[in-house]
């Protein structure tokens, strides 16, 4: 499987424990997920390691839907969520939270890694089809999660 790695920071102007309830509601994806198109279900909230949800995301005008599973689950801390998309492709998702300016807000680290199916091929077709587009969209969702949380 080939690998397409992002990561991107921001500093949020909330605690730890406000971004992580915005961050950690599936129910608030479509508030700051850039991509996010809808939610076909997901367990209880508050979440906690083996939980799941199922959401479509839209890249490039095409809709997909991913199997998210909740891997590690560090209270109003780090996340990490594996999915399993179409034709067998495979995410990685993880949130780390850190307070700083004394707790009054917090450092949030995203890391998302796609695996595209069918080695070679699969990598080339994957940098087609999104090239730049998921760190250019971790962006944005970044922003809007930031203005989120600054109103």
């Amino acid at each position: 499987m080939s690998s397409s790695e992002v990561r991107v920071s921001i500093d949020l102007p909330a605690p730890p424990r406000a971004v992580w309830d915005v961050v950690m509601d599936p129910e608030r994806l479509a508030d700051w997920v850039s991509i996010h198109k809808k939610l076909k279900g997901h367990d209880a909230v508050p979440p906690r390691t083996g939980a799941t949800m199922e959401q479509v995301l839209v890249l490039r005008g095409a809709p997909f839907t991913v199997k998210w599973e909740l891997v590690a689950c560090e209270d109003a801390a780090r996340a990490e969520w594996h999915g399993r998309g179409p034709a067998r492709s495979h995410a990685e998702t993880e949130y780390v939270l850190t307070p700083i300016d004394g707790g009054a807000a917090t450092r949030f680290d995203y890391r998302n890694d796609f695996k595209a199916p069918l080695g070679p091929l699969g990598s080339v077709a994957s940098r087609a089809l999104v090239g730049g587009v998921p760190e250019r969209e971790a962006l944005a969702s970044l922003d809007a999660l930031k203005a989120l949380l600054e109103r």
